[in-house]
């Protein structure tokens, strides 16, 4: 049986991975479903043709996780394709905030991550793929975003560095890079705080951040990075020091 496993399902990009997927790759028997609210993953699965079976668990417990693993075993499950969307960011100073939402991050947008990573790659297959939701935000530190964009800035060295690992076995891995993306995922990150309006006239659909890092994954590209907004700021990250860039994002928050 060929299975797609897609974390963090329940909305946004993950949701859309489903949505997309769906339309077009027939040679999946079954999408695998995870995340925390069963609801909105039966939901989700109701609108699929593919079968879809469905896993409400939270990816930091190992527990869980071993059950995840202990199904794609029990089914004798390949797995075609993974993708990791769990994760979320909360904007605002580091010092001044809940310490256990800080460490959250890490604990979900790095290691459970890492470890469904881990736990997933004995079950692949020469050209089986691997799609990590890195960001922007790992192009440079960000101020305001500082323990978010350290955790996305992990999971592109990771992924980029697992790509090269991996390609004798003929498993690709794509980190996904995109911008502010129109999801849920601001209703989090702006509890506390706004985002730069920079970062709001960069705003850009979910579906086509979707599309591209699909075609990017089967053309076997180690990154996708949607919008030419994006690529400038990738390009510049690698061009100018950062702390010149840090100055004028400080520059640009004074002004409003």
């Amino acid at each position: 049986m060929n299975i797609v496993i897609i974390t963090g399902a329940s909305s946004g990009i993950g949701r859309e991975f489903a949505v997309k997927m769906d339309q077009g790759f027939h040679c999946i028997d079954e999408f695998w479903l995870v995340a925390r609210s069963r609801d909105k993953l039966e939901e989700l699965a109701g609108t699929l043709k593919h079968n879809a079976r469905i896993f409400a668990l939270d990816i930091t417990d190992r527990r869980k996780l071993t059950d995840l693993e202990d199904a794609v075993f029990r089914h004798k499950a390949i797995v075609r394709m993974l993708i990791n969307c769990a994760g979320y960011g909360i904007m605002g100073t580091f010092c001044e905030h809940d310490r256990e939402l800080e460490l959250g991050m890490i604990r979900l947008n790095c290691e459970a991550l890492t470890e469904v990573t881990h736990r997933m790659i004995p079950y692949m297959r020469e050209g089986s793929r691997i799609l990590q939701m890195a960001s922007a935000a790992a192009f440079l530190p960000q101020p305001d975003f500082a323990v978010y964009a350290a955790t996305k800035s992990y999971v592109l060295s990771f992924a980029r560095a697992l790509g090269e690992e991996l390609k004798a076995a003929g498993i690709y891995v794509t980190a996904v890079c995109p911008g502010p993306v129109d999801t849920p995922f601001f209703d989090i990150a702006e509890r506390d705080t706004s985002a730069l309006a920079l970062k709001k006239y960069t705003m850009v659909s979910v579906d086509k951040v979707v599309v591209k890092a699909l075609k990017d994954s089967l053309r076997g590209h180690s990154m996708s990075v949607y919008g030419l907004s994006m690529k400038s700021c990738q390009l510049l990250s690698r061009i100018l020091p950062h702390s010149v860039i840090l100055e004028a994002m400080n520059r640009m928050k004074k002004m409003g």
